[in-house]
């Protein structure tokens, strides 16, 4: 736990000793889970597998992003505290039954994490389910036990994060964490399940169509060969400014776009994506 006492797990490296008060993560240094969902199939495909992945949502966030589809659970204070030995009884006794494990925001823990897969018989792949601001020292800790980087991949350039996640250095933080993550865990697939390897995710958000360029260009530069998830799910959640659904002719544009660079490697989804379908019920 000493890592938590001056804590510098994720870029902000806020300092706080999470064993008095919560970081800017909102969370102290216990490991706190909002949700548990067996034999989830929304992931892409290619995390899902066959019989569905164990998704376990951690409570807290190191972002801030106003428009989170997920913001019940980011900032709201929701979740049960969870030994390491707890921990590693819900994996040991889940893992049999689906074909992979999904941390799902997990960074802020990862200390704890570390610690419980020590304890694992790991027998599926874990997937690693990020918001890509992470520090290359964490990225380097977690493959350890980390099988597959699912990544967000949000913004272009700094300023838009600074904007929409209170983050003033997302593109700057997460590009090199991503190449990190591409030189840690090359691509293995089998019957195309991910049995190891990188998926980019990235969210076209309304109003924002030349952020998904520049995000689709920097991954043309830096990650062509790797997976993408190119996604128009955006829901609004009454908390920002992006307060409406994104438009047919945005997502359109952006994979037009897409298909001018040849980023074929990966997924779409459907425009009918972006409803409260794809919002898990926290409550």
């Amino acid at each position: 736990m000493n890592e938590y006492t001056l804590c510098q797990i994720c870029p902000r490296a806020c300092k706080i000793n999470r064993s008095q008060q919560k970081g800017f993560c909102n969370e102290n240094h216990a490991l706190r889970i909002a949700k548990i969902i067996k034999n989830f199939q929304w992931e892409e495909p290619c995390i899902t597998g066959e019989k569905g992945t164990l998704a376990i949502f951690f409570s807290g966030c190191n972002l801030r992003c106003d428009y989170c589809q997920n913001f019940a659970i980011s900032r709201g204070g929701m979740g049960k505290i969870f030994s390491v030995e707890e921990f590693c009884s819900l994996i040991e006794e889940n893992q049999n039954f689906h074909s992979s494990i999904d941390l799902i925001t997990p960074t802020h823990f990862s200390d704890i994490l570390v610690e419980a897969f020590e304890k694992i018989n790991k027998k599926i792949p874990v997937v690693w389910n990020t918001n890509g601001y992470e520090t290359i020292e964490n990225i380097n800790k977690v493959s350890s036990f980390v099988d597959v980087f699912l990544t967000d991949f949000k913004y272009g350039d700094d300023e838009t994060g600074k904007k929409f996640s209170k983050c003033s250095d997302y593109f700057s933080i997460t590009k090199p964490a991503i190449i990190q993550m591409c030189k840690l865990k090359p691509d293995i697939t089998e019957n195309e399940f991910m049995k190891q390897g990188v998926l980019i995710r990235h969210l076209v958000l309304p109003n924002l169509i030349k952020n998904s360029f520049k995000v689709l260009d920097e991954i043309k530069k830096s990650f062509s060969e790797r997976k993408i998830s190119l996604m128009s799910q955006f829901t609004p959640n009454g908390h920002s400014i992006l307060n409406r659904s994104l438009k047919p002719i945005e997502y359109k544009a952006v994979l037009l776009h897409m298909q001018k660079l040849c980023l074929e490697n990966g997924y779409i989804q459907d425009l009918e994506s972006g409803t409260n379908h794809y919002v898990p019920d926290f409550s």
